[in-house]
């Protein structure tokens, strides 16, 4: 990952100035160790902070288009950049560096906002337009790379976490959102776009803001999953799971484009598992794992992993945790994450990149997501008990069900029939679109209890 922080003048004031943006950027050190880069004028700053993994020599941002008058400041990957950048090409584009960041620089000459439609990628990006004096800023379709902002003074600010925002100007309020805490409290996680500052904002994934000369903003979505549930394929389940496997092939061979040595976490389970098994099977690069063991026997899958491991050939290397280790890394974990958590699951992750970090890795593949995209929670098998037994509340068998959720749970709530009922319960009907969630949402408000009156 890199850094990205800046400046937008919405109406007069004084140009931002090269020590402020240092002063931003360096907040975000970690994200971009490899060295900064700065633009700015009258209108807008832009800073960077760079991790190098395409044209390690030449990637160097802000990165312009050929007479200078787009400037860009990138964190993310393009995956497709190399078929893009000879499509530019043919149309008459001259690329000054061998990076992914610079077909979009081309791309946004051609198409303005819409040169997002052509990105296969993660991204949060900032692009000034010198000729219309206009900023555009922009994140991934799924929301991968983050990107926060807020107003003060007749200003944007913006970077790639708040702390580089906060950095810029200590008259900045830092007041608590009281409001997104009891969010937190029952969502787990904001339910909208506000973060727990108030007055910063996290621009939505999917979504783009246009800032004119003028200083008139304008914020949209370009894009959203599409879910078309009435549509239903005429395809068997095999033919669907060799289309799967296909497009999972392809995206793993996209994301193992870079300059530098890509890795992957090994969990034991399946998707990481399969992930690393492609990596395997279906490319020609040598293969580091990393896994996380863990002193609790509860909670350590070491012997999936190691089987894996074995079996794919894999050059593996682990850390270990047990409680005093995520005590102790756990203030840090908040200082990245930067909004209250309900669990301490972060920071064994934490702990694992530092492992990567250590093997001097900047690129790991890992199958986070798989279980929200395919339904590998008990949390879907969960609402069609729940379903099944509402249907025949009064049925003691019915109800017995609950006792095969969650059986790898050390403390599951479905151990107890009478409990599991209790825990369950939610008075929802069956079409609310939440059924699913609504238990957590019920047992994690209680949290609310512990706050003071003045925010409860």
């Amino acid at each position: 990952m890199c850094g990205i922080a800046g400046i937008f003048n919405l109406s007069s004031n004084p140009p931002p100035q090269r020590q402020t943006l240092e002063t931003m950027i360096h907040t975000l050190h970690h994200r971009g160790p490899d060295g900064y880069g700065f633009f700015h004028n009258e209108k807008v700053g832009l800073a960077h902070a760079r991790l190098s993994i395409i044209d390690l020599e030449g990637g160097w941002q802000p990165i312009y288009n050929e007479d200078k008058t787009i400037a860009i400041v990138f964190n993310g990957e393009i995956f497709n950049y190399p078929e893009l950048r000879r499509e530019l090409i043919s149309r008459g584009h001259r690329f000054s560096t061998h990076s992914d960041t610079e077909v979009i620089v081309h791309l946004y000459e051609e198409k303005g906002k819409d040169c997002l439609d052509e990105l296969n990628g993660q991204f949060a990006l900032a692009i000034y337009d010198d000729r219309e004096k206009s900023l555009f800023l922009a994140r991934d379709r799924m929301g991968i790379r983050p990107l926060f902002y807020t107003i003060h003074g007749g200003r944007l600010y913006f970077g790639s976490e708040v702390k580089a925002i906060f950095a810029a100007d200590p008259h900045l309020p830092r007041v608590i959102n009281t409001g997104v805490l009891q969010e937190i409290f029952t969502f787990w996680s904001p339910a909208a776009n506000e973060t727990i500052f108030s007055g910063v904002r996290q621009l939505g994934p999917g979504c783009r803001i246009i800032i004119n000369g003028d200083g008139r903003m304008t914020e949209e979505q370009y894009w959203e999953i599409p879910f078309h549930p009435d549509e239903l394929s005429d395809k068997s389940e095999m033919q669907l799971a060799d289309e799967l496997r296909d497009l999972l092939i392809n995206a793993v061979r996209l994301r193992l484009r870079a300059d530098v040595p890509v890795g992957a976490y090994l969990s034991g389970g399946l998707d990481s598992s399969a992930i690393t098994s492609m990596i395997r099977h279906y490319t020609n690069n040598d293969l580091k794992t990393f896994s996380v063991t863990f002193t609790d026997r509860v909670y350590d899958e070491q012997p999936q992993q190691r089987l894996m491991a074995d079996y794919l050939h894999t050059d593996h290397h682990e850390i270990n945790c047990d409680y005093n280790s995520i005590a102790a890394a756990f203030p840090e974990v908040i200082r990245h994450t930067e909004t209250p958590i309900l669990r301490t699951a972060p920071t064994p992750l934490y702990l694992l990149s530092s492992l990567v970090h250590d093997h001097h890795y900047k690129v790991v593949l890992t199958g986070e997501g798989a279980d929200e995209v395919l339904g590998g929670y008990d949390l879907f098998k969960e609402a069609k008990v729940r379903a099944f037994i509402a249907r025949n509340p009064d049925s003691a068998m019915r109800a017995m069900l609950l006792k095969r959720l969650y059986p790898y749970l050390a403390l599951s709530p479905a151990k107890s029939t009478a409990y599991a009922r209790r825990f369950f319960d939610t008075d929802a009907p069956l079409d609310d679109p939440f059924y699913a969630h609504r238990p957590r949402w019920k047992t994690t408000s209680g949290i609310q209890r512990f706050l003071v009156d003045e925010i409860s």
